[in-house]
């Protein structure tokens, strides 16, 4: 039976929900927020962070980016080194990752290290929460339209009301693991990595069958054209790994000793795998389909009696996808200073994360401005995720949980006034410089245009936030946590 865990003094109030059962064995509500987990609730392998990256992963929306890299003017073999190439960014999520057990502390509490007390509320409410919050809209909608689609095949042919209905259903189901926590996602992810994958996989076999294996565009692209096309690819698949700088969020309850490169590899190895295969798909569903309508499209190849168990998918993807995003975005609200339960954060983001989607899908193109804003943020994920990488190796992950939670004036990540100027400086140099050189289709940055509509806007951004960030912590030398 799931004991009650009291909230300890030390704690900074609501970080750690009180009167809760909560027991990361048996899957009860959990208690912790952005508190440091105590050595005795540690727990778990390394090798359960497989299906916690994996099932995320296995999905829909990997399908429509392999198909945009064909509209985008790529061959066949181009638009799959381009998967290889932009899924090797997942490699900086294990990365990070090891600094989860290390310390004890979840992602947004680890970036004190980087930015300051202060400063990196500034970072978390940006890169944290509101992109969170923008992704649980365009994850739900996605999903939910699908939902529409098997409401119809179920001949009920929802308007609005039954549309408010499953969009309100689909949230919360989502919310449900997420309120539950970090137990719930490690128990539930790997059935749902297998569940999906068996889905994918039937839907693999009926695009094989259509697939052009020797596809080339009608008009191949050469010189500058080909090199822009390249480097948006690359950009648009690695937006995907450069949004988790959070994975420590779920390696924060594995034991303290824990190989550093088993959690690295576990993470990475179930996120790359299933994304190069099924963005892969996509692009080979690019070159016998129309992928402008991916859903319409994929539905046009596969079975009357298959239809339902797609769309399922789409929608058991979407939820995957969003309970680790809610998660961590209640984990957000909480680093940016709000005192509330973790559990009520993730039902406070998930209430806004349905309204955008309720006015997205029923109201206006609000998808439209949200993906194109999220676009530009790559400009600013980038940088933040090449710091935080950089910070790890540079500390060579000592981190102390005590010390990261210690938001008072003086404390060991205090800084001058709460902020690192040496992350805060990197980080908005960087994502200046990187979006100067962003090119999207609701804005293109200057260096962009004058280089034909290359958007360099990823390595210039990473390259020049570690390097900067280096360079004004020379000189200092990273404190040794506390026995």
């Amino acid at each position: 039976m799931a004991a009650t865990t009291p909230a300890r003094a030390a704690e900074p109030p609501g970080t750690q929900d009180q009167n809760t059962r909560a027991t990361p064995h048996t899957g009860g509500v959990e208690a912790h927020g952005i508190d440091v987990i105590p050595d005795g609730e540690r727990h778990g392998r390394p090798r359960e962070l497989f299906g916690v990256w994996a099932a995320p992963n296995v999905s829909y929306l990997s399908l429509v980016v392999g198909g945009t890299l064909i509209l985008m003017g790529l061959g066949l073999w181009q638009a799959m080194a381009v998967v290889v190439v932009g899924n090797l960014f997942w490699a900086l999520v294990g990365l990070v990752a090891v600094s989860g057990s290390a310390s004890g502390t979840p992602s947004e509490v680890i970036m004190r290290a980087m930015f300051g007390v202060r400063g990196n509320r500034a970072n978390i409410a940006i890169t944290g929460w509101f992109a969170s919050v923008c992704y649980l809209a365009l994850n739900w909608a996605a999903g939910c339209l699908a939902a529409f689609a098997l409401a119809d095949e179920a001949g009920l042919h929802p308007d609005t009301v039954l549309k408010v209905a499953i969009i309100i259903a689909v949230a919360a189901a989502t919310l449900a693991i997420s309120v539950y926590g970090h137990a719930m996602i490690v128990k539930l992810y790997l059935p749902f990595t297998i569940a999906l994958t068996a889905v994918f996989v039937l839907l693999a076999g009926y695009v094989l069958q259509h697939a052009d294996w020797h596809y080339h565009p009608q008009q191949s692209l050469h010189g500058s054209a080909l090199l822009a096309a390249v480097a948006g690819g690359v950009a648009l698949v690695a937006s995907a790994p450069l949004s988790y700088n959070n994975s420590a969020d779920f390696a924060r309850y594995l034991p303290r000793d824990t190989r550093p490169g088993a959690i690295a590899g576990w993470t990475f190895v179930g996120a790359f795998v299933p994304s190069v295969l099924f963005t892969g798909l996509g692009v080979l569903a690019g070159t016998a389909l129309d992928m402008t309508d991916p859903q319409s499209a994929l539905e046009s190849i596969i079975p009357g009696w298959f239809k339902p168990a797609f769309l399922l998918a789409i929608v058991l993807s979407a939820i995957a996808n969003n309970a680790m995003t809610a998660y961590s975005s209640g984990l957000a609200l909480q680093a940016v200073g709000l005192k509330i339960r973790r559990s009520r954060s993730v039902a406070l983001d998930g209430t806004l994360g349905v309204t955008l989607t309720l006015y997205a899908l029923l109201v206006s193109n609000f998808l439209t401005t949200v993906n194109s804003m999220l676009q530009l943020m790559v400009a600013l994920m980038g940088p933040t995720m090449a710091i935080y990488a950089v910070d790890v190796l540079w500390r060579r992950n000592r981190y102390d949980g005590h010390e990261l939670s210690d938001e008072t004036r003086g404390g060991p990540f205090w800084y001058a006034g709460g902020v690192n100027w040496a992350g805060a400086v990197a980080l908005v140099v960087s994502a200046v410089a990187a979006t100067l050189c962003v090119d999207t289709e609701s804005f293109t940055g200057p260096i962009a245009q004058a280089m034909n509509g290359t958007d360099l806007s990823l390595p210039v951004g990473m390259g020049l936030a570690a390097g900067l960030y280096l360079l004004l912590m020379r000189g200092r030398r990273p404190a040794a946590p506390r026995a």
